[in-house]
Parts: C-alpha cells; structure tokens; sequence
C-alpha cells in the first residue's frame, strides 16, 4: 500500500502528464469519463424508481460508484477528480496554462459525454421502462438539481468534491484493481446519501430531464439548458473546484512543501 506522503509524490508525476496530454485526447478522454458517471447515475435512478423511499435511495448509493470505479480503472479524464492538479502546480510541476486548459478539455468532454448518454438512454426509451416510475424519477431528479439555491449549491459542491477527491486520493494508496475499487467506494456512497452536488453527475442528470421534456411532452419549462447552467452547474462547478482545491493544497501542504528543500 502506498503512504499518503508517497500517494502526494505520486501525484505530481502524474498530474503533470494530466496536463500535458493533447487537448483532443483530454476532450475524448472527457467524453468517456461523462459516460462514464453517467452510468453510475442511471444505476442510482434505477434503484430508487424500482424500490422507492429510503431504501432506493441507500440501494442507489452503492450503485453510483460504478461510474468513479469505471473512471479509474476503464482509463478516463474527470473534470472532478483533476481538481487535484493543484498538487503538481504548486510543486511547479505544471503550469496555470496547462491546468486550466486540462479543466476546460476536460469538462467540455464531460458534458458531452454525459450528454451522449443522457441522449441514447431518452430516445432509445429507457424512461418508459418499469410503467414510467424511471421517467418520473428522471424528471423530479432534474427539477431538484435546477431548483436548489445558489448558496446550497457551491457548499454542496465543496462537500461533494471534498469527498471525491478523498476517494480518488484512497484509490492511489491501492496497487491492485480489487483494492482501488474499494478504497473509493465509501466516500463516494456517502457524498449520494448526502445529496451532495457533483457537476459531472448533474450534466446527465439534468440532460436526461431535458431530453425526456422533448420525447415525452412533460412541459417542464424549468428544466431547461438556461437553469441547468445559471442555476446549477456553474455555482456546482465552483464548489467542486474549491473543495478539491482544498483537499489538494492540504495534501500538498503536509507532504510536498519544502520536502525538496529538506532532502
């Protein structure tokens, strides 16, 4: 197993390649991981439209880590998860330039592969499946997202991404595949139960309400591509990056800062 102080050192070698891969890569890379998170999400919806309640809803949580498992181990880019390349850019491993232009590749390819998915499952039909209870919870999860606050939106966020990014740092401290799934599976269980908000997860969740708006004629004029952005994704996504921005400035912070200088 690796030690955290080993994890950090880890880490900048491997942000640093993050941000110096082509952006047409870091865009399919992208798109893969929104697919990805999106097939989590749609386990999670499942659950919690055949089952009901509470007891979906926790059934769901343990579904929802498949897209982060799948991430990880399948070869992807999360937008999320590379909150944590302040790491290799404070250690000056990394440019701003090349952070920033990973973020943006990253997270247009999230979108459109959360998009992707969101867009298959609609018009294939997915929805109509268990007497229209899917197409329900797909249209109430939409409305919920586009309908909290801005404040609840980027804490909610922060925590999210505080516990995602703990997740991806546990799985580092994995060599095998078996271990790295479950160092990540806990943190990501509770940020679901939490109701935390996850910008990547809410681009599927709120395109699907779209989409079904359009194949099912459900008139709900609030989910829309104008709320899900001024009201969800953009408060979300900042929270995201500050909560993984913290977890990355403190690990940095306890391991990495002046360990060059004291060896």
């Amino acid at each position: 197993m690796n030690t955290p102080a080993e994890i950090a050192q880890n880490y900048v070698g491997i942000g640093k390649k993050k941000t110096e891969l082509p952006p047409v890569k870091m865009l399919v890379l992208g798109i893969l991981a929104g697919m990805f998170i999106g097939f989590g999400a749609i386990g999670f919806q499942i659950a919690t439209a055949t089952i009901g309640g509470n007891l979906g809803k926790f059934v769901g949580a343990f579904l929802f880590p498949t897209g982060l498992a799948l991430v990880l181990l399948a070869g992807s880019e999360l937008f999320t998860g590379n909150c944590l390349l302040v790491i290799p850019l404070l250690e000056k491993e990394a440019s701003l330039a090349g952070v920033l232009k990973n973020w943006v590749f990253v997270y247009l390819g999230n979108f459109l592969g959360s998009a992707i998915l969101a867009f298959l499952l609609v018009y294939g039909h997915t929805p109509s499946a268990m007497d229209g209870a899917l197409m329900n919870t797909m249209m109430s999860t939409a409305a919920a997202k586009v309908g909290i606050s801005v404040g609840d939106a980027i804490f909610r966020g922060i925590l999210c991404n505080i516990m995602v990014c703990l997740a991806v740092w546990m799985s580092f401290s994995a060599k095998t595949a078996g271990g790295k799934i479950a160092a990540l599976y806990l943190p990501i269980v509770v940020f679901v139960l939490a109701g935390f908000e996850h910008s990547v997860a809410n681009m599927y969740y709120i395109m699907a309400g779209i989409f079904c708006n359009g194949v099912y004629g459900l008139g709900e004029a609030g989910v829309n591509v104008g709320s899900m952005l001024v009201n969800n994704l953009l408060p979300v996504t900042a929270g995201n990056i500050i909560g993984g921005g913290l977890v990355g400035l403190t690990y940095w912070f306890l391991y990495l800062k002046g360990a060059r200088k004291s060896a």
